[in-house]
């Protein structure tokens, strides 16, 4: 059947399991387009038997005490449509919810091992609503907004009176935390300097002595502390740049005391999950686990992700492997809770025991039974320098030749693959095949492939154009109907390419890139992220900067181009897709800007559900 952008709304998200008391917690988000917002509630599952035990509506990530007593959650509760900020909540089992703390927001809580606390990972800052007065950078946070005068701490909360107590100083960026077994020490994750917010340490403080101490630094992308049973040793995710931030990350042990050891560093794919889907709820799962004397772990396998173990001796051993994406998931007795998808399938929640996996949620039976969704089809391409690149089409119904789409993801170190993508069902659904790949940059492969550091725009390029080529000869399309289409880096390589190629009927792009020296000043990353992507500022090469930069080629384009943009990203700043616009209304091209008020980089992924609705309809357009 056809589906309608409307259609969004019929799917059912399921995301943040957890486990405490034998139980599994987990959040339920459904969309409401009369109310033009997500509406969460938290859910548990006792056996197979899955209840609803907070309604919401802006009840999410329960987490249970060690004893499985109580559930703390995060809330907007009480909170106006307006007003900033997230609630941290506690509630017994069956007893009414109760208030424990206001935070601008949340990046992290836990359970202290004695259920008296909680460490909560929280901004902090006076945000000045009228005249900004900014001294430092970043100027501001994407899907956060104006941040000079933010930062974010560790505190401390009593899980009786409420009572908050910040443990950090100064102007930090705290980013995760853990507690040691023993409830005297918590290990957290912390950016010191803004200069190079991409650098991190894992600072472990002695809650009775006060003592800090750095047991590892100098780090970037550590996503994920876990302390080991023994209280010793310290579990965490990270790299130290090798192949600068387009590095792997890899899981890292510290022994108290010791210098850190990289236990998955003989592992050719990177540590985390990858893969893009547009169908997630709000998750704040862990993503790091002991297992005795083992750390278990996901990993992005081409477009994929599993579970892995990796033991300290530096073998990595497969635990959970299916075909799809395992999106998040936490031991349970001898086995694994953990949300699944599938490229055909969005996330429910399953259980696998060791041997079988057995499925607890069915919430978007109902709508799949009537949408008969088809599974893209797999290929590999022998790319022109010997290397193979992945990819997929999606065929609609019918024999051909199909108009088509190449979509093109961001990152670019991120991956497509079995992530669930409503977008390209709706696409199908309405005529258009979707050809969507895995092109250098992407992850989910070597390090060596995902590292296309000073070189944007030329073997991802290629690899794109070979790809456009195998499908042509290798499926029923029309090579005279095709579009392109993408966002963030994707956008920005949507724009590359219909300024050095006129072989797309259409363009699509979103939330795109389209000149560096602008990107590097205007954006929450961008000081750091084009130095070290680029290999530019605009101080230094800056000729690279500017010949990467498809503005400047913007005289050879002939595509009709739209250029859809939030007026709040400050990921990829709105300059960028006025830019990009301008210059192709003053040549004559066919073009279109769409802006998204009071929105964010997350427009496609989390944006209001209306103007997601309206999103589909201007690319369907």
């Amino acid at each position: 059947m056809s589906l309608s952008p409307e259609d969004l709304a019929k799917l059912v998200l399921v995301s943040s399991p957890d486990v405490g008391g034998g139980r599994v917690l987990f959040t339920v988000t459904r969309v409401s387009l009369e109310l033009d917002r997500y509406e969460s509630s938290i859910w548990v599952c006792e056996g197979d038997f899955c209840r609803s035990v907070l309604p919401g509506p802006f009840d999410l990530a329960a987490k249970a005490s060690p004893d499985g007593a109580r559930i703390a959650f995060l809330s907007r509760r009480g909170f106006g449509e307006k007003e900033r900020g997230v609630a941290l909540w506690v509630s017994e089992w069956g007893g009414e919810p109760r208030q424990l703390a206001k935070f601008l927001g949340v990046l992290d809580f836990a359970w202290g091992p004695d259920g008296g606390a909680l460490a909560v990972v929280a901004y902090e800052g006076a945000l000045e609503s009228d005249v900004k007065h900014v001294e430092r950078l970043p100027v501001w946070i994407n899907d956060f907004g104006f941040a000079y005068n933010v930062a974010s701490h560790l505190y401390i909360v009593d899980a009786l009176s409420g009572a908050v107590e910040r443990l950090t100083e100064g102007d930090v960026r705290v980013l995760r935390a853990g507690w040691s077994p023993d409830g005297r020490r918590i290990a957290y994750v912390v950016a010191r300097d803004w200069r190079r917010p991409h650098i991190q340490d894992v600072v472990v403080l002695d809650l009775k002595t006060g003592e800090r101490v750095v047991a590892a630094s100098g780090f970037s992308s550590v996503s994920e502390v876990a302390w080991g049973p023994d209280g010793r040793r310290i579990a965490f995710t990270g790299h130290l740049r090798p192949r600068g931030l387009s590095s792997h990350s890899r899981v890292w042990v510290v022994e108290e005391g010791g210098e850190p050891v990289c236990v998955t560093c003989g592992f050719r794919y990177g540590v985390g999950n990858g893969v893009n889907s547009d169908a997630r709820g709000p998750s704040y799962a862990r993503s790091l686990y002991w297992a005795g004397d083992s750390v278990l772990f996901q990993a992005t396998v081409g477009g994929t992700v599993g579970v892995f173990r990796a033991e300290l001796s530096g073998e990595v051993s497969p635990v959970l492997t299916p075909r799809g994406v395992v999106d998040e998931f936490a031991p349970l007795g001898g086995g694994v809770v953990y949300t699944y998808m599938e490229a055909d399938r969005p996330k429910e929640l399953y259980y696998w025991d060791g041997s079988e996996a057995r499925r607890l949620t069915r919430f978007n039976d109902f709508v799949l039974e009537r949408w008969r969704l088809r599974r893209p089809s797999r290929f590999v391409v022998k790319a022109s320098d010997g290397e193979e690149v992945e990819g997929w089409v999606l065929l609609p119904d019918g024999p051909g030749p199909h108009k088509w789409v190449l979509y093109i993801h961001g990152g670019p170190k991120t991956a497509y693959g079995e992530g669930f993508m409503f977008e390209f069902h709706l696409l199908a659904s309405r005529g258009y095949a979707v050809v969507f790949s895995n092109p250098r940059g992407s992850d989910g492969y070597s390090e060596e492939f995902a590292d296309i550091r000073c070189r944007y725009g030329e073997r991802d390029f290629q690899d794109l154009m070979e790809v456009a080529e195998h499908v042509v000869r290798n499926y029923p399309l029309d090579p005279n109907r095709s579009a392109v289409a993408g966002g963030s880096y994707g956008g920005f390589m949507t724009n590359w390419i219909i300024t050095h190629v006129d072989k797309f009927r259409a363009a699509v792009t979103q939330r795109s890139i389209c000149d560096w020296v602008s990107m590097y000043g205007t954006t929450d990353i961008g000081w750091y992220f084009v130095e070290d992507q680029l290999c530019c500022t605009p101080w230094r090469g800056r000729e690279l900067c500017i010949e990467k930069s498809p503005l400047y080629l913007a005289d050879r384009v002939k595509t009709p181009t739209l250029i859809i943009h939030s007026i709040e990203d400050y990921r990829t700043w709105l300059d960028q897709g006025i830019l990009f616009f301008t210059a192709l209304k003053l040549h004559g091209v066919d073009a279109r800007l769409v802006l998204f008020p009071e929105e964010s980089h997350e427009l496609t992924r989390k944006g209001k559900p209306r103007h997601r609705v309206e999103n589909f309809k201007e690319i369907l357009n």
